[in-house]
């Protein structure tokens, strides 16, 4: 938090530093997570009864600390399934099953949810899950890994840049992207974009 006036305090996220502001009352002393929503989402019940009714759904990406318990983590929000989750620092191994996940999620700017994403937050949080941070503004994309050139095929996790739009390689052909032409997240043939292309592992 950087300043609080009037119920509001301005700051900025620990994550990828992006600026904005929050209701004060939202605010709690930082924890340690332990865990991170690794599915689309992850319904939350009062306890751990198969039967009991979801009261809340995390999004992708979110961090909880709590305790393993069973088939379940209890936090101070409820029960989340550890099939949900990841241990902090258990990366995912492949970014791109990470945003399959999302294949038809709106596409809506500013959004990093299955209820809305764009094309900024699908790369982030499939990057992320994976143990490769990446930021979260489309324009700070073109800053990651190094570029392919464009005689070289593609490889499976490529990030792959366009105009108004970003994803990555799901092979030589085909890649998943979020982007305002399509409206959501999908997969198409990456030749009918104009794009470049960036490599983040060797």
């Amino acid at each position: 938090m950087l300043e609080y006036a009037d119920g509001w305090a301005w700051g900025f996220c620990g994550g990828d530093h992006l600026v904005g502001y929050v209701e004060a009352i939202a605010l709690a002393d930082p924890v340690q997570a332990s865990h991170i929503v690794c599915e689309r989402s992850a319904p939350v019940t009062p306890d751990d009864t198969v039967t009991s009714p979801v009261i809340a759904n995390l999004p992708m990406g979110a961090r909880l600390q709590g305790a393993e318990g069973g088939a379940c983590l209890a936090t101070e929000y409820g029960c989340v399934s550890l099939a949900h989750l990841r241990r902090i620092g258990d990366f995912e191994p492949d970014p791109v099953i990470v945003a399959e996940r999302l294949i038809g999620a709106p596409y809506s700017p500013g959004g990093r949810t299955a209820n809305g994403v764009d094309a900024a937050a699908l790369v982030q949080l499939a990057f992320g899950l994976s143990g490769l941070p990446a930021p979260r503004l489309l324009d700070q994309l073109a800053a990651l890994g190094a570029p392919v050139p464009d005689d070289a095929p593609s490889r499976r996790g490529d990030l792959v840049l366009f105009e108004g739009g970003a994803g990555l390689m799901i092979d030589d052909l085909m890649m998943i992207h979020a982007g305002r032409a399509r409206g959501k997240v999908a997969v198409e043939p990456a030749s009918l974009y104009a794009m470049t292309r960036r490599r983040l592992s060797p």
